[in-house]
């Protein structure tokens, strides 16, 4: 009852909105049940943390203010006091880990805060700031682990309580430190004792799901970065405490499956948010079952602009619409195109090939399915058609490294030229591209990658020996592909050229 009075009672509402709670439509109708989005990245520091930082911070004695605030935090946190201090009119410094988002640097001096950059994560930056408090006297504002902070969070769970009506069956809330998933968790125990609430966390960092199971708080040494908002190694004495006694329990997501739900809330609000505010979304779609209705809080929204390339790059997989092949062909003419035509008018996301020495080639192709039964249906195609073939669908190494590192210099290649291509992207087109070519001249080397523009960009070689040189261009103007010759290309000769025994490069 002491926090129902705190969150009934707190001051928020002097700097932070009542954030809308928008249904995601089209997600929902294709899961049959109802995705609620909580949009905290509709603040004005587009994170719910100016929430907890406010209250905290309006609630102290002007003594304890005019000594300066200090804050550790990831960023939002830092974002949240560093615009109360200047509602307030009181100094701020920040210490931050050195892996922040430059967004979040940056916004944060925005509101005239000092930033010190220290360490990899939170609780390296606790370390510093409670150094520099002992040093200076400086009041320490607390990005979790406080009453005061938890119940001004905890305000967001009163707005969906309101906004959403009687109709809801659980609430998904990322978990970091814990601060916003203790106050959500004992308002809606406290009022509605039979709507559930679930933490989230990354399976990488998850250190609120290991003191939970352990029954006492435990640390983890490196926690994944990703999700940089929810970056803890240890979960607060009061969060944990709460937590115990309020969550139904903890949801972990992998890193592909919150970016497919940053695609999703994308989709469904035309917003980017951050991966730590996608992962109740992620969870809920994880768990979700017919006819039920759940809200997803969607904390923060300050994500670095290049971070998007590999989300993009992951949300295919995170959403299992695309399968990673590993197959093995023969090293011979016709060999590549027999191979293509199994994929028939499937789009293909990726091609990866080198011709090598040996008498088997491998393919590294991805292709879009619907599903895992799919994806599992279109390995046994490959494997009925000769083909040896195993699934890297869920092989990181081969996600994260190997697909961009396929191909290499091989002595066995001889008469070879590169082309780079501009294909239409749709089905089929790499189908129409080597009923022209491949049969006629031997596939050396290929290279392509669905990035979502119009036009996808190739990289093809050829085995064409110089009285043939006319005719195969003649072959290519047929075809009507924009297309460069880029043989004595310094890229493509010193990295992927035929290799040359006791060759090196000039100097």
């Amino acid at each position: 009852m002491d926090y129902l009075t705190k969150i009934l009672n707190a001051t928020v509402y002097e700097v932070a909105e009542e954030t809308p709670l928008d249904e995601a439509s089209a997600l929902s109708a294709r899961y049959s049940c109802r995705f609620l989005l909580k949009r905290e990245d509709l603040q004005s520091v587009h994170s719910y943390k100016i929430r907890g930082a406010y209250n905290k911070m309006s609630q102290l004695p002007r003594s304890a203010l005019e000594k300066g605030v200090l804050a550790a935090s990831a960023g939002n946190h830092a974002q949240g006091v560093a615009l109360s201090a200047k509602k307030l009119g009181v100094k701020a410094t920040i210490v931050m880990p050195v892996t922040t988002p430059e967004i979040k640097i940056n916004a944060v001096k925005a509101h005239g805060a000092k930033i010190v950059l220290h360490g990899d994560g939170y609780s390296d930056c606790a370390e510093e700031a409670a150094r520099i408090v002992r040093e200076t006297g400086v009041t320490f504002i607390p990005p979790y682990d406080d009453p005061d902070v938890i119940a001004g969070q905890g305000t967001v769970a009163k707005e969906i309580l309101e906004q959403a009506g009687r109709s809801l069956d659980a609430v998904f809330v990322p978990v970091g430190g814990g601060g916003l998933a203790a106050g959500v968790s004992v308002y809606v125990k406290s009022v509605r004792p039979w709507v559930k609430v679930y933490g989230v966390e990354p399976e990488d960092s998850d250190c609120m799901y290991r003191s939970l199971k352990a029954g006492r708080r435990v640390e983890i040494e490196n926690p994944g970065l990703f999700a940089d908002g929810v970056c803890v190694k240890k979960p607060g004495e009061e969060t944990f405490r709460l937590c115990r006694e309020n969550l139904d329990g903890i949801v972990r997501v992998s890193t592909a499956e919150t970016c497919a739900a940053i695609k999703d809330i994308f989709e469904a609000t035309r917003a980017v948010c951050e991966p730590a505010g996608a992962l109740a979304l992620a969870a809920a779609k994880k768990t979700a079952k017919k006819g039920e209705t759940y809200a997803c809080v969607i904390s923060g929204a300050n994500m670095n602009f290049d971070r998007i390339r590999f989300v993009s790059e992951l949300t295919e997989l995170g959403e299992g619409r695309e399968a990673v092949f590993d197959c093995a062909i023969p090293e011979r003419p016709g060999s590549f195109s027999r191979f293509v035509a199994k994929l028939g008018r499937r789009s293909v996301t990726e091609f990866n090939y080198r011709m090598g020495e040996g008498v088997l080639a491998h393919v590294f192709v991805g292709v879009s399915v619907k599903d895992v039964a799919d994806r599992k249906a279109l390995q046994r195609e490959f494997r009925a058609a000769g083909f040896h073939c195993i699934d890297l669908t869920d092989n990181a190494l081969a996600k994260e490294h190997v697909r961009y590192m396929v191909g290499g210099r091989s002595a066995a290649i001889t008469n070879e030229v590169v082309y780079t291509f501009e294909f239409p992207e749709r089905p089929g087109a790499l189908m129409d591209f080597l009923s022209v070519i491949a049969g006629r001249w031997n596939v050396s080397l290929f290279h392509y990658r669905n990035h979502g523009a119009d036009h996808g960009k190739v990289l093809a070689g050829f085995q064409v020996a110089k009285n043939e040189r006319p005719e195969f261009e003649k072959a290519l103007a047929e075809i009507g592909y924009v297309c460069e010759d880029v043989t004595r290309n310094p890229a493509y000769k010193y990295f992927l050229g035929p290799a040359r025994a006791g060759a090196v490069r000039p100097r």
